[in-house]
């Protein structure tokens, strides 16, 4: 016997005969489906990010993925802002649905005590100088619960997508090519770098790839301040992350000016300030000291040094000439002897005749370069064929950056004898070259895990009589070249 139907079912039925009920009801689906993903609710899968990828850090392509973030929705609707992978050090912080409105970042947070002080993510965007108060207040970074947040932030958002790179300082250390590649840049990939790590006891793999900026905000910095006087940091950018639009004041100033709120699907957040105040910045006394306690990958710059390399050299140089093992290595000298920190004229003359030793005992080749007089291509061609750079402390030796790293390549920095600091030497650790120090005929270097002492500024140390022993500088490429 059949189980008798209730007349509810019975009249349900009959109604989905109906073509206009059947339209209704898929109306009614939408229109949920769209109230859900305004709301932020996670079931609705993240549109497709292009990923810069990378095959065992030797090649980057671009590519369509997923990657589902790892911020929580919660019963009021509001995705909370989350730290991925714990991916923060002082001063440089990855933050997943991060909020802005009227100019104030908002964290939507349960859980307070899982982020660090705010003033460890920001500072005020004001000059550093000497009784300059830099705590950053409500009016820079507000913590907020859920419950709060309609009545904070209003009932809707603009998103915007992707990842972002936002540098929340003005422009006094941006107009330095090793201030803004050497620090800002490599410390923010390098922190961001960490979400490829595997977190201990985590049930979930983390991503294979990571997406290159879509964007990257100044919002205290106008017309163009914050490119250095050489015209090399923009053509660098545009070469590095060719996809990637800088913004400055004015599209901070569009996003006030709006009078919504924006979430950020996610962002890194960079802070001169703030990452001074991290312990190791009182030994190394660099922005990117704190940073360099970070776990990464060996050579976890590589996508940003082959991309660098693809948008500027020819696809026939790259596999010809930097990846040709049979060619002899390439000593170059970065001479500034042009410039005002320089060495005493002859002890140059000097060097350059021990290198040139070497080249005629068929150790290696050697050029000699005044970066100043090379368009930007010469320069990228001759330090991505380098195996040791030599240089007076200068920022030439920022070049370091786009070296192929190997088990011999070096950066050679000469002092002005007692001077010492890391500037260059972090570098290289970064990039897994081995950094020397020269004081005249002496020489310090210090393995993984040991540092020099301190820094030092002695007399002379920007002058234009540094002194150099050329035959100790080329005994220690003879050295390193035979390894």
């Amino acid at each position: 016997m059949a189980p008798t139907q209730s007349r509810f079912t019975r009249r349900f039925r009959n109604a989905l005969r109906s073509p206009l009920t059947v339209l209704g009801v898929v109306t009614l689906t939408a229109a949920l489906l769209v109230l859900r993903y305004l709301s932020f609710d996670t079931s609705l899968a993240l549109d497709l990010v292009p990923y810069a990828s990378h095959n065992d850090n030797s090649s980057t392509r671009v590519e369509s993925a997923v990657y589902t973030l790892a911020s929580q929705t919660t019963p009021s609707g509001w995705r909370e802002t989350t730290i991925p992978n714990g991916a923060h050090i002082h001063g440089f912080t990855v933050l997943d649905s991060i909020y802005l409105r009227n100019g104030t970042f908002y964290v939507v947070t349960d859980n307070r005590t899982s982020f660090p002080p705010r003033n460890r993510l920001l500072s005020r965007p004001v000059e550093s100088r000497a009784g300059v108060d830099t705590e950053p207040t409500d009016e820079h970074l507000q913590f907020i619960i859920p419950d709060e947040a309609t009545r904070i932030l209003g009932n809707h958002v603009t998103r915007i997508k992707g990842f972002s790179v936002i540098v929340y300082d003005p422009s006094q250390f941006t107009k330095h090519f090793y201030h803004w590649f050497g620090e800002i840049i490599l410390g923010a990939w390098r922190v961001y770098s960490h979400l490829l790590v595997s977190k201990l006891g985590s049930q979930t793999s983390p991503p294979r790839f990571l997406p290159f900026p879509r964007r990257f905000i100044l919002p205290f910095i106008s017309n163009e301040e914050w490119r250095d006087r050489a015209g090399i940091d923009g053509p660098l950018m545009r070469a590095a992350f060719p996809g990637m639009a800088i913004e400055q004041a004015a599209y901070w100033d569009d996003l006030k000016k709006v009078g919504t709120t924006v979430v950020f699907e996610r962002v890194m957040l960079v802070n001169r300030r703030a990452a001074h105040k991290h312990p190791f910045g009182g030994v190394w006394f660099k922005m990117i000291a704190g940073a360099m306690n970070v776990t990464v990958s060996q050579d976890f710059w590589a996508p940003v040094r082959e991309s660098l390399w693809r948008n500027i050299l020819a696809p026939g140089f790259i596999s010809g000439t930097i990846h040709d093992f049979s060619r002899l290595p390439l000593v170059t000298y970065v001479s500034r002897q042009g410039s005002g920190r320089r060495l005493v004229a002859a002890d140059h003359d000097a060097l350059v005749v021990a290198l040139k030793s070497l080249e005629a005992e068929g150790i290696c080749e050697v050029q000699v370069a005044a970066l100043e007089r090379m368009g930007i291509r010469e320069q990228i061609e001759l330090v991505s064929r380098s195996t040791v750079l030599v240089g007076v402390h200068g920022n030439g030796l920022t070049h370091q950056l786009w070296m192929r790293p190997d088990r011999r390549s070096t950066t050679i920095e000469i002092f002005m004898p007692t001077g010492y600091i890391f500037d260059y030497e972090i570098l290289a650790r970064n990039m897994g070259h081995r950094h020397y120090a020269i004081w005249n005929d002496t020489y310090l270097t210090y393995p993984e895990g040991t540092y020099h002492k301190g820094v030092n500024y002695p007399a002379g140390f920007h002058g234009n009589s540094i002194p150099v022993y050329g035959p100790t500088v080329a005994n220690i490429i003879k050295e390193r070249l035979s390894l």
